[in-house]
């Protein structure tokens, strides 16, 4: 099965993304956090900063948070020239600021809507298509009806994280759900949510044999030597963790210019990394208290190994 990085607003920015690469890489695709083109909006070439091939070392996919089949034309035109031939439609993001314009998973609020959409989308595309999905805004029984949207049109590849709106992050993701997708769908599947072991990539692996593909955030911000792991890899280390938070500090420093944001950045990778650290709770409560560098930099080396149990 192909390995996918997940986009993760804030985090895997390209600066992030160029670093995991370099140093644990095993991913076939990252997918960058979503832009969101408005019909009326002009998409200037600082929107589109964080895609531009010269700023990325590994191979990557567009996002868009778009409810509207012009804006969707409109950014096609932009990419198209940068060289992408996939741009993925965000119809998961569960923010509030979001679902309330029918973006993210706004948009299964009505199926209807969705339909006449993605209808729009699919008349003459420019590009492939793939889709990111929740499986409803607040009843995993909604995804019966959206499933038979998406089924209907050409989409390369249906990533379904089997969670609903209204559950956020919270709880397990529904296994019953993706297996309906997986049984009741001709489409490309990949599955996304809560993979933080290898064990539990090989348990979908193992009990969805066809899906496409895997993709993982969360779980590959903790463990960033995941992809590593699933391909057989060495487990990772705490000095690596460690190495790859200097090279992020080494890179945010040098494009912002900040110590401030910088320690900011780093604490939104550190606030998932410290999950392979349970017991340390004196180092965890030091980290998020860090109010200068040399701070969260004393916290994170005093982190021991990392246990196998983990």
């Amino acid at each position: 099965m192909k390995l996918y990085f997940a986009p993760m607003e804030g985090i895997t920015n390209y600066t992030f993304r160029n670093a995991h690469a370099e140093m644990f890489g095993g991913v076939d695709k990252y997918y960058a956090p979503f832009i969101v083109p408005t019909e009326n909006e002009r998409i200037s070439r600082r929107t589109l900063r964080d895609i531009v091939p010269e700023y990325n070392i590994a191979p990557i996919v567009p996002q868009v948070l778009c409810n509207c089949d012009v804006a969707f034309a409109k950014f096609t035109e932009k990419i198209l020239p940068l060289g992408y031939d996939e741009l993925n439609i965000n119809f998961g993001c569960p923010a509030s600021t979001v679902v309330g314009k029918k973006r993210g998973s706004g948009a299964l609020t009505d199926t209807l809507w969705l339909d006449k959409l993605l209808e729009k989308i699919f008349e003459n595309p420019k590009i492939t298509i793939s889709v990111k999905t929740r499986v409803g805004f607040k009843d995993h029984a909604e995804f019966d009806e959206i499933l038979k949207v998406y089924n209907k049109y050409p989409i390369s590849l249906l990533i379904v994280h089997p969670r609903v709106r209204e559950e956020f992050y919270k709880g397990t993701p529904n296994i019953a759900t993706f297996e309906k997708a997986y049984n009741e769908s001709s489409l490309k599947l990949c599955y996304n949510g809560n993979i933080y072991r290898v064990s539990d990539y090989e348990n979908i692996a193992s009990k969805f044999p066809n899906t496409d593909s895997i993709m993982i955030g969360r779980g590959a911000i903790a463990n960033p030597a995941i992809f590593r792991e699933i391909r057989g890899g060495a487990p990772l280390k705490t000095a690596e963790l460690i190495a790859f938070s200097k090279l992020l500090e080494e890179r945010y420093l040098a494009l912002f210019n900040s110590d401030i944001y910088t320690l900011q950045k780093l604490k939104e990778v550190w606030i998932y990394a410290l999950l392979n650290f349970p017991e340390e709770k004196r180092i965890i409560k030091a980290v998020k208290k860090a109010a200068r560098l040399s701070d969260l930099n004393s916290a994170i080396n005093s982190l021991p190994e990392i246990t196998e149990n983990r």
